[in-house]
């Protein structure tokens, strides 16, 4: 059976209390399970489909936490190591008062960054699908972990799909960033990237700028514009967009990887049936209408992973 396999960043993200209130001057948090592979993973469980995560945790509280709250969402724990050299990961976050983000991170470095290549060992089948995001690009033994996975992957003839899902506090430059997202990029079948990441990696807010993107193995580019919805474009242009769902927003945080988990999980339950590139071209407008709707449900609640909607609200929003 197709399974996804994310491989990156698995931390706890510290919730605000309170809104509308500047990172510094927030007075309690709540602590959530996060990290963009680790969200992906748990919503592609949660709608019913295998998926493992690959990361590193500390010998920790936090990592205790992170893998019960996996264990619980049916997530496959067991490419998921211990170390003691580092702590979990952890972000602090503000909101404002729409649910927009500002974060904080403390891992210098953390226990997923010093994850090295031979720790992982996986067998990867041509109908399995690797997510990755930039996070975990940065200079670390985690990078050459991501570098030997893809190329496994690549030999297994499965699909990759990467997010860039930038976060400039984490990076030594943003030229650096740059320069690291655009080496990856081609490595790629599927990639998804929001409005204001084309911006940066392109120099342009023209959407006609996402056809410079489909280079090396990328086939498909997925578009995402918040609340104007999202867009799937191919080497010929546009194939389709779907505008989204107005609903009440709390907190932005994971909204963007739940839309990813959802797409994937649309091939994953599609792979004994079809290719995923013909599957997408068939099938565009209704995978973007499913994902947005999960995308939109995530926003109504705090959390990335606790806000995940389940299939029954899924389909009511879809058909309202």
């Amino acid at each position: 059976m197709a399974k996804l396999y994310a491989i990156g960043e698995a931390l706890i993200d510290f919730i605000p209390t309170t809104r509308d209130v500047a990172l510094k001057d927030v007075k309690g948090f709540e602590p959530q399970v996060g990290g963009a592979p680790t969200n992906v993973a748990s919503r592609v469980a949660k709608l019913g489909a295998p998926s493992a995560l690959i990361t590193q945790l500390g010998q920790d509280a936090f990592g205790d936490r992170i893998l019960e709250t996996l264990e619980h969402e049916s997530v496959d724990t067991t490419l998921i190591k211990r170390t003691t050299e580092a702590n979990t990961g952890l972000a602090f976050v503000s909101l404002t008062a729409s649910g927009e983000r500002d974060f904080a991170f403390y891992r210098k470095p953390s226990a997923d960054m010093l994850l090295e290549p031979q720790a992982v060992q996986v067998d990867f089948q041509p109908e399995d699908i690797l997510h990755f995001c930039s996070v975990d690009l940065v200079p670390s033994p985690m990078k050459a972990t991501h570098e030997k996975v893809i190329q496994q992957m690549e030999e297994a003839k499965g699909t990759i799909i990467f997010d860039p899902n930038l976060r400039f506090p984490l990076w030594p430059s943003k030229d650096e960033l740059k320069e690291t997202v655009l080496e990856f990029l081609p490595k790629a079948h599927i990639v998804k990237i929001s409005d204001e990441e084309l911006s940066f990696l392109t120099g342009s807010e023209d959407e006609s700028s996402i056809q410079n993107l489909i280079q090396g193995n990328t086939e498909i580019i997925i578009y995402t514009k918040g609340a104007k919805g999202a867009s799937i474009y191919t080497k010929e242009g546009e194939i389709a967009h779907h505008k989204g769902y107005k609903v009440e927003v709390q907190d932005t945080t994971g909204a963007g990887d739940a839309f990813t988990g959802a797409f994937i999980y649309q091939l994953l339950e599609a792979q004994d049936t079809m290719m995923p590139f013909e599957y997408i071209q068939e099938n565009a407008e209704k995978m973007l209408s499913f994902s947005n709707a999960v995308a939109a449900l995530s926003t109504t609640r705090k959390g990335a992973i606790e806000s995940l909607p389940i299939l029954d609200e899924i389909s009511k929003l879809i058909d309202e």
